[in-house]
């Protein structure tokens, strides 16, 4: 999945560049936009009782975006345990194969007492959603 969006100049620092904070921003966005996409509404997840909270995010920055540059996150899910899930993304200028960033954002899924769900029991639809999208980044 691709999302594609807009450097705003107040993303930017002193130097002209998307300050690294930001970064983050990018990648809730894009998760949102995926898990929209694969027909798991966040809004909708959450009115369930599923919280999906950052378990950690690891960014690394190759090449710097600027203001107006149009940037472009692919990402893929690339583990799901029931619990927990895990997702990489890809960074580029839109038409421009240069990979610019790579991240990873690791979560997992909660209900609204921050206790672990056991999406496989308690949820056996989005446990196959998710496990298909892991089986089929690999293919």
């Amino acid at each position: 999945m691709a999302y594609i969006r807009k450097i705003n100049y107040y993303e930017t620092d002193q130097m002209g560049i998307v300050h690294h904070s930001n970064y983050i921003r990018f990648m809730e966005e894009a998760r949102i936009a995926y898990l929209g996409e694969i027909g798991l509404p966040y809004d909708k997840m959450e009115q369930d009782g599923i919280i999906i909270p950052v378990l950690s995010v690891c960014c690394e920055y190759k090449q710097p975006f600027r203001f107006g540059d149009e940037i472009e996150i692919r990402l893929r899910a690339v583990h799901f345990n029931g619990v927990k899930f895990k997702l990489e993304y890809q960074m580029y200028i839109h038409g421009d194969e240069t990979v610019r960033t790579t991240a990873y954002s690791e979560h997992c899924f909660l209900d609204k007492n921050m206790k672990p769900v056991r999406m496989k029991r308690d949820f056996a639809e989005i446990y196959q959603i998710l496990e298909k999208c892991v089986s089929d980044s690999y293919h």
